[in-house]
Parts: C-alpha cells; sequence; structure tokens
C-alpha cells in the first residue's frame, strides 16, 4: 500500500520525478560507457595471452609484458614436452613491422608466426578463409576491421611487409591488438618478415592436461629453464595490463573522466532526489494529517527513491547495451565484464537511496498542521 503511494506520488510530479530518472540514467551510462571501452583497451592490451589457447608461457628472462620478450631458444621446446604433464607445446613468434599499401604508404601491424595454428594463439574468428591459409608459404592474414588502412585488399591479393612478398590467405574477424594491426603468419614466412635468427622464437605456448595444477607446472619448468621466465598465462596477462595501465597514462586518464562522470551523476542525483522529497512536503503532511506515521513516511520516500533508480537503471542499461551493439567488431574497443554491471547497479541505486536520505529527516519531521497553512 505504501509503495502504491509512492508510486502514485512520482507520477504526479513528473517534472521532477523525470528529472531524477535523467540523473540516474546520466550515471550509469557515462560512467558504463567509460568501463566500457576501459575494459575493451584491456582486452586488447592482452589478446595474445587471452586467447594463446595455453596454460602456461614461457619467455625470456625478466619479461614484464607479453611485448617485452626478447627471442629464446627453440630447444626449450624439446624440454618442456618431456614432462608428464604437458600436452602440447607450440613456439610463437611476433614482433613489429611495416605493411606497403598500394599507394605506397607504410603501415604499422603487429606479426605472428604460428606453427600449428589451429592448436597454440591462432586466429579464433575469420571473415574469409580458414587455418588452411597457413599452409601455404606466403600466407598472410588481415584483419577485416583494419582492411581501410591497408588501402582495401582483398584475398589472394600479394602485398609486402618488410619488403618481403606475401598473400593474403584469410581475413580475421575481431582479432585486434595493442601493439598493432595483427597479421598471422606461419612461423617459416615470420622468420624471414621479422629478420629473425634461426632456432630462435618470442615464446613458448604449454597446454597441460586435464587436471594438472599450473602453478606446480610453473614451478617444476622455471626450475628446468633458469635463464627463462616462465608464467601462467592469466598471471601474464594481468602483468601486462598493468603494465599499460602505469606506463602509457591510460589508466590517469580514464579513471579521472570515469570519476567526473561518476560526480556528475552524484550530483545530479543527490540534488534531485533531495530537491524531491522537499517539494513533496506539503504531500506529507497531508499523510501525516489523514494518521500517517513517521515510519509510514521514511517507507514512502525510500520506495520513491528505489523505484526511480530501478527506472533509470533500466533505460540507463538499455541506451548502454545499445552502445556495446553500436561498437561491436567496430575500431571502437568496447566489453563490459558480467561482474561489473551489478556493481554499477548497486552503486547506482545506493546513491539514489543516499540522496534521499539525506532529505528525510525533513520529510518525517514535518508537521500535520503545516497543510493548512
Amino acid at each position: 500500500m505504501r509503495s502504491l503511494i509512492a508510486l502514485k506520488m512520482l507520477l504526479y510530479d513528473r517534472s521532477t520525478t523525470i528529472g531524477s530518472v535523467i540523473g540516474v540514467v546520466a550515471i550509469v551510462f557515462l560512467v558504463g560507457q567509460q568501463l566500457t571501452v576501459l575494459f575493451g583497451l584491456f582486452n586488447y592490451m592482452s589478446v595474445l595471452a587471452d586467447h594463446s589457447r595455453a596454460d602456461i608461457w614461457i619467455c625470456s628472462a625478466n619479461t614484464e609484458n607479453i611485448n617485452s620478450s626478447g627471442l629464446i631458444p627453440d630447444r626449450y621446446l624439446d624440454r618442456v614436452k618431456a614432462l608428464p604433464a604437458v600436452s602440447w607445446a607450440e613456439p610463437l613468434l611476433y614482433g613489429g613491422a611495416s605493411f606497403k599499401k598500394q599507394n605506397g604508404q607504410n603501415e604499422a601491424v603487429q606479426v605472428i608466426g604460428l606453427r600449428n595454428p589451429a592448436r597454440a594463439a591462432g586466429p579464433w574468428n575469420f571473415y574469409q578463409g580458414s587455418t588452411e591459409g597457413f599452409l601455404e608459404a606466403d600466407g598472410i592474414t588481415l584483419e577485416y576491421l583494419d582492411l581501410r588502412f591497408y588501402g582495401n585488399p582483398k584475398l589472394n591479393d600479394m602485398c609486402e611487409i618488410n619488403d618481403v612478398r606475401a598473400k593474403i590467405t584469410a581475413i580475421t574477424r575481431g582479432s585486434k591488438g595493442f601493439s598493432g594491426r595483427m597479421v598471422y603468419t606461419n612461423l617459416v614466412k615470420a622468420r624471414e618478415i621479422l629478420n629473425t635468427p634461426p632456432g630462435r622464437c618470442r615464446a613458448i605456448l604449454v597446454k597441460l592436461n586435464a587436471g594438472a595444477a599450473i602453478p606446480e607446472a610453473v614451478r617444476e619448468m622455471a626450475a628446468l629453464l633458469p635463464s627463462a621466465r616462465v608464467v601462467s598465462a592469466k598471471t601474464l596477462s594481468t602483468e601486462t595490463r598493468m603494465y599499460y595501465i602505469r606506463n602509457t597514462g591510460m589508466g590517469g586518464s580514464f579513471g579521472f573522466s570515469t570519476l567526473v562522470g561518476a560526480l556528475v551523476g552524484v550530483i545530479i542525483i543527490t540534488l534531485t532526489m533531495y530537491t524531491g522529497v522537499l517539494q513533496r512536503q506539503k504531500d506529507f503532511a497531508v499523510l501525516r494529517a489523514l494518521g500517517a506515521r513517521k515510519k509510514d513516511i521514511f517507507i514512502i520516500v525510500l520506495s520513491q527513491s528505489v523505484i526511480i533508480g530501478l527506472v533509470g537503471l533500466f533505460v540507463g542499461f538499455f541506451l548502454l547495451a545499445g552502445f556495446l551493439s553500436a561498437t561491436f567488431e567496430s575500431p571502437l574497443p568496447s566489453y563490459l565484464p558480467r561482474q561489473v554491471a551489478p556493481l554499477l547497479a548497486f552503486g547506482t541505486l545506493a546513491l539514489c537511496i543516499g540522496g534521499s536520505l539525506l532529505a528525510m529527516r525533513k520529510a518525517i519531521s514535518v508537521e500535520p498542521a503545516s497543510v493548512f497553512r
């Protein structure tokens, strides 16, 4: 009954209610939009580790992030594959290169060389072609979303990377990286493009047998390869993200913009909720004159803040979903983890209730006789 009265009061004073809802929508969408871009960039930073299909990475000593790994000997493969817990181990070669467009201009790319793309670190989605394209000696892949940066080449076109001829045998979809546009190829072609000495690679990817413990395997491999760094794929992914946040200023930039968006939403919500309660003081006085207790007024105000919060959350997340849909498979990075959305919703609802509580004292202390003044 008291919740129904709260709803009727909100519908009666529509202008104030709409202003409060807009405040909730603002904080959900502004903060949510900043978070989606930030987490989208996180995915770009650690895309190789996240999509490597491996449990453990073996890199050069003192590697702080994926791209800082130096060259390591291929012979580490034989040592690692001999361990009982290992299912497979694959070499990985990657590095920066220059793609020459038809107009003579160059585009920076990250070349990734694989021996078995279906097993380790290969493209996870194709627009045209498949992993069979890696079997061709000169075969490379380009990303569908980046084709316009390359001059819109087509499948089976010839091109040059670091003045080495290559053939576009597949086009990926969704393979985006933070350190350059991603170009996949076979390991032999990658050595030629990157001018890498024989018997060297940038990392060795290891997949463990089902049930094998990753920490124990990491310790065993580290003891076996003291000159290398052995780390789990999850740890390397986290370290890479933290490295770029600390050293590129990205964390401070997005943190500041997210904070500004949150502060704007907090101010709007608090003021509109506070003003809304004050403007309904006469309504509360009428209810007190009709026999409503202070407890009833408290529940009505609380119900109003919850209703406004839920409506604002619905509209805000609807707009946020539209933003995610519009930017899906676009050059703009956008991704919102499942666990972030409930935290954003809970925080926003808490702000709605907090804004109402600031004016709660005036609402419950209103005198019934004031309605006759």
